[in-house]
C-alpha cells in the first residue's frame, strides 16, 4: 500500500506541476504556451503516468476515478482513504511549490467558472462522466495500463481541456482544483470543482456497465 500511495501521490504532483504548471508559465511570459499548448501538456503528463505508474498504482490521479472505480466494484473500500490522502497531498504539493518558484500568476491555474456557476457545473459533471466512461473501457480492474489506455486517457484529458477550458477549467479532478484553490487562495468557486467531478465519475459507471454489459464482483475490504 504504502508503494501504491507513493505512486499517487507522485503521478498527481506531476500532473498538477506540469498541467498548472503551463498555466503559471503561460501567464509569466506573456502567453507563449498558449491554450493549445495548456491542453496538450495535461493530456500528455496523464497519459506519461498511466504508462510509467499504471502497473503500480492504477494511476489513478484522480480522487473521482478512485471512487468511481469503488463505485464499479473494482477497487478495495479499505484503499480509498489512502488513495485520497495520496492524491491531495500530491497536488498540494505540486501547487505550493510552483508558488514559491513563481509566485501567485494565473490564480496558481485554479479552475474557475467563465460565465455562470450552472454552466460550469454542468460541463464539469459531463466531460467528468466522458473521462471516466473510457476509463473504464479501457483498464483492467481499477488499473489504468496497457497499450492503448494512456494514449486514450490522455488524449480524452487534452480533448475536454481544448474545448471546455474555457468554460469551465476542466477540472475533471478534485485534487487538480484544490491545490491551485489553496496555494492562491481562491476559494470561492472551489465546491464546485470537489463535487461536479465526482458526480460525473460515478453516473459514467452505471453508463458503461450498460453498453460494455460487464459485471464486476468487488474486492474483499
Amino acid at each position: 500500500m504504502m508503494r501504491r500511495a507513493a505512486a499517487e501521490f507522485f503521478g498527481t504532483f506531476a500532473m498538477v506541476f506540469v498541467g498548472t504548471g503551463a498555466m503559471v508559465v503561460n501567464d509569466v511570459l506573456g502567453g507563449v504556451v498558449g491554450h493549445v499548448g495548456i491542453s496538450l501538456a495535461f493530456g500528455l503528463v496523464v497519459m506519461a503516468m498511466i504508462y510509467s505508474l499504471g502497473e503500480v498504482s492504477g494511476a489513478h490521479i484522480n480522487p473521482a476515478v478512485t471512487l468511481a472505480f469503488w463505485a464499479a466494484k473494482r477497487f478495495k473500500s479499505g484503499e480509498v482513504a489512502p488513495y485520497l490522502a495520496a492524491q491531495f497531498g500530491g497536488a498540494i504539493a505540486a501547487s505550493f511549490l510552483l508558488l514559491l518558484m513563481f509566485g501567485n500568476h494565473a490564480n496558481m491555474g485554479a479552475t474557475l467558472p467563465h460565465d455562470t456557476v450552472q454552466q460550469a457545473f454542468i460541463m464539469e459533471v459531463v466531460i467528468t462522466a466522458i473521462l471516466m466512461f473510457v476509463i473504464l473501457g479501457v483498464s483492467t480492474g481499477s488499473r489504468e495500463s496497457g497499450i492503448m489506455a494512456g494514449a486514450a486517457v490522455g488524449g480524452t484529458v487534452a480533448m475536454a481541456s481544448l474545448f471546455a477550458g474555457p468554460v469551465c477549467g476542466a477540472s475533471m479532478n478534485p485534487a487538480r482544483s484544490l491545490g491551485p484553490a489553496l496555494a492562491s487562495g481562491n476559494l470561492q468557486h472551489l465546491w464546485i470543482y470537489l463535487t461536479a467531478p465526482v458526480i460525473g465519475a460515478l453516473l459514467a459507471v452505471p453508463l458503461s456497465s450498460l453498453i460494455h454489459n460487464r459485471k464486476v464482483e468487488r474486492k474483499p475490504t
